[in-house]
């Protein structure tokens, strides 16, 4: 079942142990984690070369740094980088990196490696599952949304513009690396957009994690380093916990989904990109709340907790970005849709939840009074 047991390899560095019916693998965190990471792929696997795909602003920043420690670890290194922003996650990207993969001799036992946040980790895990029909995958997690969210549970994918994440595969990594250090280049956007997925994660998991999160908001906001650590691995093992349970998406595993219904929808209809993914889950949330209050009768006290959890951390409430019918309509290509009907995880207080299907008028009832809120000057 559920496994992520930790143990500490130094004075600074943590491994979690993460394993899956159909996988198992080590999570390295802390200041000493890059060199754990990469000894342990040239232990473990016979790879002579390494894939290494980053995005601009990730190969300038980090790019020097891990090719020369591939190098210096024996692996000969190809470094390929793609425009950064969520607008490369698409066909034309994964098909100009298969190429590049055939042009340079990529073999099935070479590793392919994302250097990172989500994007690149889910379009690099992307082109790894299709490539020969499967080639190892790694990650070297440079933004705090990859390292609680998108790194964890081999979901891989690309968008189509129909909606987000549409076309994918489950790859599940050989290891991870959250290289901590990374976490102080993030600008506050960056940062605070991956707060929102904590703030998800600690919905789901319950009071605990809300109240530690509330407790210390100062300390994360400021990015302090035991805090952080703190609230990384909390994220990882309950999302580790899941994917035990439902490792390809079918059950349990949707409660992951939280804020993402309207979430993806408003990131689909503004143009990926034009709003961070954690701005549009937060108000995701938000709007789900309230739709459980109505539906599943959650108390209020939840929704104003919830609310309160989310202005600490500076994640504010987004107005409608257009009409409830056009809202609607994009919501319709979300991956929970049962025969054409729109389905929601709702939480009714912190660790409970339940994945819905929310009638229409219901749902129009929310998205106007949404519409119709007073915008903020």
């Amino acid at each position: 079942m559920s496994s992520c047991e930790s143990t500490n390899l130094d004075a600074t560095t943590l491994r979690l142990d993460v394993e899956l019916s159909s996988a198992f693998y080590p999570i390295f965190w802390g200041e000493n984690a890059p060199a754990y990471f990469v000894n342990f792929l040239k232990e473990h696997y016979e790879a002579s070369r390494v894939v290494i795909i980053a995005d601009e602003n990730t190969a300038e920043l980090f790019g020097v740094l891990y090719e020369s420690m591939f190098i210096s670890a024996g692996f000969e290194v190809v470094a390929l980088t793609v425009t950064a922003g969520e607008t490369v996650k698409n066909w034309n990207t994964a098909g100009q990196l298969l190429e590049a993969f055939a042009q340079n001799h990529v073999e099935r036992r070479d590793l392919i490696v994302s250097l990172g946040g989500g994007v690149i980790s889910d379009l690099a895990g992307f082109v790894a599952s299709v490539y020969q029909r499967g080639v190892h995958f790694a990650q070297i997690s440079t933004s705090l949304l990859s390292m609680v969210d998108a790194s964890v549970g081999g979901k891989t994918g690309v968008d189509l513009e129909a909606g987000k994440n549409l076309a994918g595969a489950f790859k599940q990594p050989v290891a991870i690396l959250m290289d901590s250090d990374t976490l102080a280049t993030l600008p506050e956007s960056e940062y605070v957009c991956g707060l929102a997925e904590v703030c998800k994660t600690a919905l789901l998991e319950g009071d605990d994690f809300v109240d530690f999160l509330l407790e210390h908001a100062e300390g994360i906001r400021n990015r302090e380093a035991a805090v952080v650590r703190e609230m990384v691995t909390r994220c990882i093992a309950f999302k580790a916990s899941v994917v035990a349970q439902d490792e390809h998406d079918f059950d349990a595993r949707e409660c992951l989904n939280y804020g993402h219904t309207l979430g993806h929808a408003i990131e689909k209809v503004l143009g990926y990109g034009a709003v961070s993914h954690g701005a549009a889950i937060a108000q995701g949330m938000r709007f789900a709340a309230r739709v459980s209050a109505q539906v599943l009768g959650a108390d209020l006290e939840f929704v104003r907790k919830q609310d309160q959890l989310l202005d600490v951390f500076g994640i504010a409430p987004m107005p409608s970005p257009a009409d409830s019918a056009t809202m609607m309509e994009a919501m319709r290509n979300d991956k929970k849709v049962r025969s054409g009907a729109v389905r929601m995880v709702l939480v009714t207080t912190p660790g409970t939840w339940q994945c819905v299907t929310i009638d229409e008028t219901t749902m129009y009832d929310h998205l106007n009074a949404w519409a119709h809120q007073p915008k903020e000057a």
